[in-house]
């Protein structure tokens, strides 16, 4: 699988941020909780250098809620606070909030005592696109400022927003990075919609989610699907080759979803949009694609 993705917009993005960092007291890194390695843009490491810096994990109703707590002490252990949130219902809106000024008290404290009070905390949100940073910041803000879309990087001018807080927000646009590493950073990338899906083979991306769901969350899929053990079991002893075993049980979620074309064939792409649109809502339950190893 070559998957390669750089807008000319993107690396415009990454110049802006480098600039508008001078201007920044804090960095909210938003990450999605279910994959918190894979939404981590290795280049912002760099450009943020010392900057004090908070990581959100992002859509945590949707990941495994045992993961969730490994992840948030995995990033502690490093020495970054991390906060998990659900941008959708508001949960740990106030706590990023909290966050915020606990983590600028000090130095604060500081400039008062030099006679300065009263100026913003001024606070950049980054991340890549598709990992709800526009609601997110519509549900911090309380209001729908930034243009929410299901399409990546629709998140497109700066904009500065003033919170009740003493607290201003620098919305950026969504930016990836040049080259992925490894293939699983880039599935990971895919399953969860960051890569636009025009450019993905949509079966093949189907298909190794749902190798990994049958290793993973196999109830997931039994309970959603209404299959059986026993479907899924005579298909794994039936049918030699481990590919075409995974294959064969995405046809017979195509059956039970009634994706089939004349002939009585499964139609592929019908059933692996049914699957792929079932991770991304929520619909196969909670899910992490990526443990604290």
């Amino acid at each position: 699988m070559n998957i390669n993705w750089y807008p000319g917009h993107m690396a415009k993005t990454k110049k802006q941020i480098i600039e508008d960092l001078k201007l920044i007291d804090v960095v909210i890194e938003l990450l999605d909780a279910r994959i918190p390695i894979a939404s981590q843009n290795p280049d912002l490491k760099e450009i943020v250098g010392n900057k004090k810096k908070i990581i959100v994990l992002n859509k945590c109703d949707l990941a495994d809620e045992r993961e969730n707590k490994k992840w948030v002490t995995y990033f502690e252990k490093d020495g970054v606070k991390a906060i998990l949130t659900d941008a959708n219902s508001g949960y740990g809106i106030q706590e990023v909030i909290r966050g915020i000024e606990n983590i600028m008290k000090e130095d604060l404290q500081k400039e008062a005592l030099k006679g300065r009070v009263g100026r913003p905390i001024r606070v950049m949100i980054l991340g890549i696109p598709n990992v709800g940073k526009s609601s997110f910041i519509n549900r911090v803000s309380k209001k729908t400022s930034a243009g929410v879309g299901n399409k990546p990087g629709v998140t497109r001018q700066k904009q500065w927003i003033r919170l009740q807080n003493n607290i201003e927000l620098l919305d950026t646009p969504g930016v990836l990075w040049p080259k992925f590493d490894n293939e699983e950073v880039a599935l990971n990338l895919s399953y969860i919609g960051t890569i636009k899906d025009e450019i993905l083979d949509k079966t093949e991306i189907a298909f190794f989610l749902l190798k990994f769901l049958l290793q993973n969350y196999k109830t997931n899929l039994l309970e959603r699907y209404k299959l059986q053990e026993v479907e899924i079991q005579n298909i794994m002893e039936n049918v030699q080759n481990p590919n075409e075993q995974i294959m064969e049980v995405l046809y017979l979620i195509g059956k039970k979803r009634g994706a089939i074309i004349s002939g009585g064939n499964v139609d592929e792409e019908k059933v692996s949009n049914i699957l792929l649109d079932d991770f991304r809502t929520g619909k196969l339950g909670r899910i992490s694609l990526e443990k604290v190893k």
